[in-house]
């Protein structure tokens, strides 16, 4: 399916989702937020978690973690952009891993816990850096497009009200 059609059918079914634009679009922050997270079993989970606690919409939140599908192809270079930041934040002096070498699939390295640790940390550390700011303009950008959709109803609704009407 065409990335672009797939977008406009799922913005159409969070659009038109019965709720308020806040909470709505409360909900498609959250989803975007637990999408950009390596947390890769646990993101739908915690998304509908999280917008059940904030009182969002569940069905936008479960719409938007799954947008993540439409990049996956660049997930690899996103969660790398991740590490590298985590990695930055939490380095004393600061400064951006020289090499990737300990990144590599080693079956032997993966059963040792520290070796999780030192990438997953990172990564964490460095996907909520950066689905904070992402997360915050999808909330706003959502609330007005929703505020606009059902303004834009509202109005179909009211010119067709009046000729149905028989007196």
């Amino acid at each position: 399916m065409n990335p672009r059609k797939w977008l406009e059918e799922h913005s159409i079914k969070l659009l038109a989702i019965r709720d308020t634009p806040e909470a709505i679009a409360g909900g498609v922050a959250i989803g975007i937020f637990f999408g950009f997270t390596p947390l890769f079993g646990l993101k739908m989970l915690l998304s509908l978690l999280f917008a059940w606690l904030f009182r969002c919409n569940l069905l936008a939140a479960a719409i938007a973690v799954t947008l993540h599908d439409i990049v996956l192809p660049f997930m690899p270079f996103i969660f790398r952009f991740e590490y590298d930041v985590g990695y930055w934040l939490l380095s004393d002096p600061h400064k951006l891993p020289e090499s990737v070498r300990h990144l590599r699939w080693n079956p032997q390295a993966w059963r040792n816990w520290t070796t999780f640790i030192t990438v997953g940390v990172p990564l964490l550390v460095g996907s909520v850096v950066c689905a904070v700011p992402v997360a915050v303009a999808s909330f706003f950008v959502m609330r007005e497009s929703a505020k606009r959709w059902q303004r834009k109803v509202r109005a179909k609704k009211a010119e067709t009200a009046p000729a149905d009407r028989k007196d």
